[in-house]
């Protein structure tokens, strides 16, 4: 077996998504990378960590 390849992390990416957009979700995220100079990839990380406030805790 070949040795993994890539930079060492202390916060690796092992979950994998796929997801299905429709054409103005597409457009907002494409414009969105273009302004921030950033992989749609990491957008997505950003707009997940937005919803974090918004999750309630039960007791």
């Amino acid at each position: 077996m070949s040795p993994r390849t890539g930079r060492p992390t202390e916060n690796p990416k092992i979950e994998r998504i796929t997801v299905r957009l429709d054409s103005e979700s597409s457009d907002t995220l494409s414009k969105y990378c273009i302004q921030e100079n950033i992989e749609k990839a990491e957008a997505i990380r950003r707009g997940i960590k937005k919803l974090k406030p918004d999750i309630k805790t039960t007791k």
